[in-house]
């Protein structure tokens, strides 16, 4: 049972959520300065991209922890709890631990604004990450990567996964705008991986490296994979070539996010970091990522993916036409209003035989009705159903033990979905 402190910290933290989105360095530096620049304490992999942060950066910390080294993971957003955010050791950090952070943030010179709660959570997680003595943090980026509360990093790794059109009010409306963006971690003489594929995207970063001296070591000119079954490829890289590798992660996407995570182990090796291939090999068939392609269920097959933005939203299309497509599949959805929701629903609702429209609990949640109407072209039989607990429960009393149900379209959808299929267990898949 949470504390009465841990509920009031989460209630104060969350309510910082007002001020919004304001992207820049001078407040989460002073913050930083007055803890005492606790982030200069831990070696650092810094992760920007529009796709394939997470796991990246869950499989990097993974497979760093088999390696006997201590290691921070900060990701964002959370499924469930607060925590998440924070790992130590692939462990969410404890509620203790979150009250105690956030007391000694609150306590430091926050400069001439009040900090955004995504300023003041980078702050709590790197206190944390020296409070705890860790050896490296794999920090991913919140938004784009140059004005990011996380870019006051002195990484000895950044990586850029891909770019695609995203956050166009804050990041810019071409792909070369965001791609400048997100290579803005890039950092003086530190190697870059990166997994850009666009010609002008591959420009950006390209000229971003060459004008900070820094390695850049790019998937498909430096390294390469070749696919060799569903969980299985093999890796061609800068130093080694790895054969017969397997995957933990579902989804043929992830063989691309492991390779930008194996370029990785092979620039931390040549900095005399060990690694080995066995090790590196657990690391990818044990990591997990909650809420991406996860099977919660197998009869009805239940699936979590957050497919938030349009790539996610067409890969998971791709998994359940190529994965499903003997099934009946129900799609739960919610989107945010900062989405292509009418894009994003083409590839969520086209394998599907029946939609169910919800809302999460955020204010930035697109009406249910406006989701509905833009689907009426896409699907017939939609269903509106606005608490998304009540949504998934709706699913699963309504399906057939060989259907499969996805609940996707936000995390923050995925994350309630999970929370009450946590809490009621068993009994909701009674059939």
């Amino acid at each position: 049972m949470p504390t009465r402190a841990y509920t009031e910290c989460l209630e104060s933290m969350y309510s910082m959520r007002r001020f919004g989105i304001i992207l820049g360095l001078s407040t989460i530096s002073n913050i930083l300065h007055g803890l005492g620049n606790p982030h200069q304490t831990f070696s650092s992999i810094h992760i920007a991209g529009t796709n394939g942060k997470g796991s990246i950066a869950s499989t990097l910390s993974t497979i760093l922890k088999i390696a006997g080294y201590r290691v921070g993971l900060y990701t964002s957003p959370h499924l469930i709890r607060f925590n998440e955010r924070i790992c130590v050791n692939g462990i969410p950090i404890e509620d203790d631990a979150v009250v105690s952070s956030w007391e000694t943030v609150k306590a430091v010179h926050q400069g001439n604004r009040e900090p955004t709660f995504f300023e003041f959570t980078t702050a709590m997680a790197f206190l944390e990450f020296q409070r705890q003595k860790v050896d490296f943090a794999v920090i991913e980026t919140g938004m784009g990567g140059r004005m990011d509360a996380t870019n006051v990093l002195s990484p000895c790794l950044s990586i850029v996964t891909n770019i695609s059109m995203e956050h166009k009010t804050y990041l810019g409306n071409t792909i070369a705008a965001i791609a400048g963006e997100k290579a803005g971690i890039i950092k003086p003489r530190t190697p870059v991986v990166t997994g850009v594929s666009q010609q002008s995207a591959k420009k950006v970063v390209q000229e971003v490296a060459a004008e900070k001296s820094a390695p850049l070591y790019s998937k498909g000119r430096d390294f390469r994979v070749r696919r060799s079954g569903k969980d299985r490829f093999s890796y061609f890289g800068i130093d080694n070539s790895w054969n017969a590798m397997r995957l933990g992660l579902m989804g043929s996407h992830q063989v691309d996010n492991a390779a930008l995570a194996l370029a990785a182990c092979e620039i931390l090796m040549r900095d005399k970091i060990v690694l080995t291939r066995e090790q590196i090999q657990s690391g990818l068939t044990s990591n997990r990522w909650p809420g991406r392609l996860e099977v919660v269920s197998e009869k009805p097959f239940v699936l979590l993916d957050g497919a938030h933005n349009l790539m996610a939203a067409r890969r998971l299309g791709r998994f359940l036409r190529e994965e499903l497509e003997n099934r009946r599949i129900t799609m739960v959805a919610g989107i945010l209003d900062d989405k292509p929701y009418t894009s994003i629903l083409k590839d969520l609702v086209t394998p599907c035989s029946r939609l169910i429209v919800t809302q999460p609990k955020i204010d930035r949640a697109l009406p249910p009705e406006t989701i509905a109407e833009a689907a009426r072209p896409l699907i017939s039989n939609i269903e509106i159903v606005p608490d998304v607990a009540e949504a998934v429960r709706h699913a699963l009393a309504t399906s057939e033990s060989e259907d499969a149900i996805c609940i996707a379209g936000s995390l923050y959808v995925v994350g309630e979905a999970k929370a009450e299929i946590e809490k009621s267990g068993n009994a909701l898949f009674q059939i």
